[in-house]
């Protein structure tokens, strides 16, 4: 829509020069073929003043000079709407300049043709085709409506980031509410299998497994919901882990018996406290659920710090095998949360050399 609207302008502007044109007989006889190609490929490049505004502004400024300097005393609409467009893209410096050589090279142009017989004729021709204050006024006009677009931009962006914020505090206090249920029922279910094993071990009698495995994934799901807790609790309290803590959590897991490496490349950039967090939590879950899953010997992490991107990868020579869908489970579920909600890509699953593959790219912005 706005590239037809472009061409709507251009194609206006284009009449309106050459309906002057036209409307001048002297004018019109001596303007010539290729004041006319000037005329028009001044007025017609103005479709393209959003996308390459700086080259239509000098498109229109050499145009307007050549089809003055056969004659065509009118004021260069084209140039001033070309104006407006660079300044309006926030090329303020390049416009003023831009316009001070237009104002001085447009008298010095009609005094080259022959145009204006004196130098007080050539600055009162000059002055009509490009008068100042209809400069001043495009130049304004581009500045008064960027400076709207960028606070429209700056509201988009705060109402945004406060949805989000209070979508991420629901989030934590559902979290915690199923945390608090889900641990006194689970604790229920796990002190009667502990009581059942301890009375069938006091009587002598053989416990059955399914009684033991009850247990167990008792024990389990409490250790699972506490370290579910103490992640919540630290993101809301603690200062968020980074990529500076990431060393530590391979040091943690060779210390585990894993074999895993960190390699770093890249120039580091400062980044966003969110993306910082999230590249540290997506290294703890992959890492974690090697340890526990996917009974790997060697794990790799990579972080790779491009422009405007971080990718980390981790990798393990696990279990998984090629063709096999993994089963998300919370922790990956929620990597997938956080990368998706800074608007970044995850991919997850077996390699096909065997082993399972975590790779996650996050936007950075820059400043």
């Amino acid at each position: 829509m706005s590239r037809a609207w472009d061409w709507v302008i251009a194609v206006g502007v284009t009449a309106v020069l050459l309906a002057t044109a036209l409307s001048t007989e002297d004018i019109a006889m001596s303007l010539g073929p290729l004041g006319y190609v000037a005329l028009v490929a001044g007025g017609l490049a103005l479709a393209a003043h959003r996308r390459a505004p700086l080259t239509v502004l000098a498109v229109t400024a050499v145009c307007a000079l050549g089809y003055q300097a056969v004659g065509f005393d009118v004021p260069v609409v084209a140039y001033l709407v070309a104006v407006y467009a660079a300044v309006r893209a926030g090329h303020r410096i390049v416009a003023v300049a831009g316009s001070v050589g237009m104002i001085v090279a447009l008298p010095l142009v009609l005094l080259a043709s022959a145009n204006a017989s004196s130098v007080s004729d050539a600055l009162t021709q000059s002055r009509d085709a490009l008068q100042l204050a209809w400069l001043i006024a495009a130049g304004a006009a581009g500045e008064a409506l960027r400076q709207a677009e960028r606070r429209a931009d700056e509201a988009e962006r705060t109402r945004e980031e406060t949805a989000r914020r209070r979508a991420d505090e629901e989030r934590l206090h559902i979290a915690r509410e199923l945390h608090d249920s889900l641990t006194h029922q689970i604790s229920v279910i796990k002190v009667q299998a502990e009581v059942a094993v301890h009375l069938a071990t006091k009587r002598g009698e053989a416990v059955p497994e399914s009684l033991l495995a009850i247990r167990e994934a008792g024990r389990e799901a409490t250790r699972e919901l506490r370290a579910t807790l103490e992640a919540l609790r630290d993101d809301d309290t603690n200062p968020p882990h980074g990529l500076d803590r990431i060393p530590g959590l391979v040091e943690r897991a060779q210390a585990a018996g894993l074999d895993a490496t960190l390699t770093v490349e890249g120039r580091r950039q400062d980044l966003p406290a969110a993306v910082d967090r999230t590249a540290y939590r997506i290294v703890q879950e992959s890492l974690t659920n090697i340890a526990r899953h996917a009974a790997a010997t060697t794990a790799s992490v990579r972080i790779d710090h491009r422009p405007g991107t971080l990718t980390i990868q981790v990798e393990d020579d696990g279990k998984a095998t090629p063709g096999t869908v993994p089963i998300p489970g919370v922790g990956l579920l929620g990597m997938r949360e956080r990368v998706t909600a800074l608007g970044g890509r995850l991919d997850a699953g077996p390699r096909n050399t065997g082993g399972f593959s975590v790779r996650a790219e996050l936007p950075v912005e820059r400043s």
